[in-house]
């Protein structure tokens, strides 16, 4: 995929819009792949990570246990500076790591959390299909093992060493396309 080609069509979409003020970097989750690329035009680079989207598929409807799709930004960035395998409940550290990578029974959140805002108002912003309200995250997890297969409840998940890579490359504000 032509990457520039992909920044465009989003941009082309959302005139004038703050978060597109500089060419900052993006995400592109290619779901059917379940992989989350990162890609930096200007420099001319680009990362892939293997992820898990839901095993319900995509959808935007809200308790549809499925991954939004479309264009998304980063509204919030939580967890920076914590330990790898912290375990988040309610986006709070609890204080106790996970030393369990390969636990689907638990799939809990674990290292890093960055919380989408859907920006296509009827699609993934607003009523019943709000991302944001929705919780969606693109998140660690104590199911490591499943990573690569569509099986979470909505969520994007990553290996917890991958997330605090992407963690700590991303701002709040950056472009995060799912389709």
């Amino acid at each position: 995929m032509l990457w520039e080609a992909l920044h465009s069509e989003v941009v082309g979409q959302f005139p004038g819009h703050s978060a597109f003020a500089d060419q900052r970097p993006f995400i592109f989750i290619e779901s059917q792949q379940q992989k989350l690329h990162y890609i930096d035009i200007e420099a001319e680079y680009s990362h892939s990570y293997p992820i898990s989207t839901a095993a319900k598929g995509l959808g935007n409807l809200t308790d549809s246990n499925m991954t939004p799709y479309g264009i998304h930004r980063i509204k919030e960035k939580i967890g920076g500076g914590q330990p790898k395998g912290m375990v988040f409940k309610g986006r709070v550290p609890t204080g106790r790591i996970t030393d369990r990578h390969n636990e689907h029974k638990m799939d809990e959140i674990t290292s890093r959390i960055l919380w989408l805002d859907g920006m296509e108002a009827g699609i993934n912003k607003g009523g019943t299909n709000d991302s944001y309200h929705r919780f969606i995250y693109i998140h660690g997890t104590s199911d490591e093992k499943r990573i690569g297969r569509p099986v979470s409840i909505g969520c994007v998940r990553m290996n917890n060493d991958d997330v605090i890579e992407l963690f700590d490359e991303v701002l709040v504000n950056d472009l995060v396309v799912i389709r």
